[in-house]
C-alpha cells in the first residue's frame, strides 16, 4: 500500500483535518445549524430545508455521518437524522485547543 501525503503527518493532526474537512463546506455547516436550531431529531428528507437537490443533500448527510457529526438511523421506511452530541463536544475542544494553539501574541506584525 502506498502511502499519502497526510500520513507523514502526526496522527493527532490528521485526526483534526478529517473532521475539520468534513466542515469545509457551506452546505454541510447549514445543515449543522439546522439540526442544532430544531433541537431534535429530524425524520425523513430534509433537502427540502436546504437550496441543494435530495442527492446532494444526501451526500452532504453522508460526509457528515462518516466524519461522526451526524448519526442517523430507520424508523420504518424513513431515516432519522441527529447531531451526534459526543462528537460535536470533540469539536468544540478540538477547535478551541486548535485556536489557541495557532494564537496569535497582541505584539504580533506580519514580515510584509
Amino acid at each position: 500500500m502506498v502511502a499519502s501525503k497526510s500520513d507523514l503527518f502526526d496522527a493527532d493532526l490528521q485526526r483534526k483535518a478529517n473532521l475539520f474537512k468534513a466542515l469545509s463546506h457551506p452546505a454541510r455547516l447549514q445543515i449543522l445549524q439546522y439540526l442544532a436550531q430544531t433541537r431534535k431529531c429530524i425524520t425523513g428528507d430534509i433537502s427540502e430545508h436546504f437550496p441543494l437537490t435530495r442527492g446532494t443533500v444526501n451526500q452532504h448527510m453522508k460526509e457528515l455521518k462518516n466524519a461522526g457529526l451526524v448519526v442517523g438511523h430507520m424508523e420504518g421506511s424513513k431515516v432519522v437524522y441527529c447531531l451526534n452530541a459526543d462528537r460535536i463536544r470533540e469539536l468544540e475542544t478540538l477547535l478551541g485547543d486548535f485556536q489557541k494553539e495557532i494564537k496569535l501574541p497582541a505584539d504580533f506584525s506580519c514580515c510584509l
